[in-house]
């Protein structure tokens, strides 16, 4: 079961598939990807599409500090997926950020098991530049109890005046809410969540009942 943010390096024959889904003018970067051995990123699912196909998603570096990040759609039967691991971790991730970043992350990352997407992956994977003055830093927290959930919560509050951070909590199943949303949520109100497949409202008690009572 493939989840949001998680990494997927392609077999040849993977790339060749790629290939057939993307627009002419992509195929320049799908071929860098292939040959620096770089992983494309999972993303949901395409309306209608069947099964084991694979949807993933490859972000270019901005153009400038101000300009976005271009996103390149495409899918892959599954066959075709050499191997697969999961967001990379904080750790992996710091040699990536600048030095004024660092000390805080490891401070963060010290007691939580954080992992990071986005920006701040992208350019520890790569060595391209895709960080700029106005990254965020996109952290993926994953409990699996409600005890670590608290706590992974109150540290990203802890921290969030001193870094940029932004990023998600996902819950066991694959539902996935920004932190931010669900620390300000009051009880009995609905969040946003988004899955493999859609996007939704769902009470926090729904997604409390995922996780282990402890």
């Amino acid at each position: 079961m493939y989840s949001r943010h998680d990494l997927v390096w392609l077999t040849a024959q993977g790339w060749k598939e790629a290939a057939k889904t993307v627009r002419p003018g992509d195929l320049r970067s799908l071929a860098l990807w292939e040959r620096q051995g770089w992983p494309a990123v999972v993303r949901r699912r395409d309306v209608g599409q069947p099964a084991g196909i694979v949807s993933l998603g490859i972000a270019l570096p901005p153009a400038g500090a101000d300009a976005p990040k271009e996103r390149i759609a495409l899918r892959v039967p599954s066959q075709h997926v050499a191997r697969r691991a999961g967001a990379l971790s904080l750790p992996e991730a710091m040699a990536a950020a600048p030095e004024t970043w660092r000390a805080d992350l490891a401070a963060l990352g010290g007691g939580t098991a954080l992992r990071a997407y986005g920006s701040l992956a992208l350019q520890a994977i790569t060595g391209l530049p895709y960080l700029t003055p106005r990254s965020d830093i996109d952290l993926l927290l994953a409990p699996r109890s409600r005890s670590e959930l608290d706590a992974g919560i109150a540290a990203l509050s802890r921290h969030a005046d001193a870094l940029p951070l932004d990023g998600e909590i996902l819950f066991p199943g694959g539902a996935a809410v920004a932190w931010k949303e669900w620390r300000d949520a009051r009880d009995g109100m609905r969040v946003l969540v988004k899955t493999m497949d859609a996007v939704r409202l769902d009470s926090r008690a729904a997604l409390l009942a995922t996780l282990e009572d402890r």
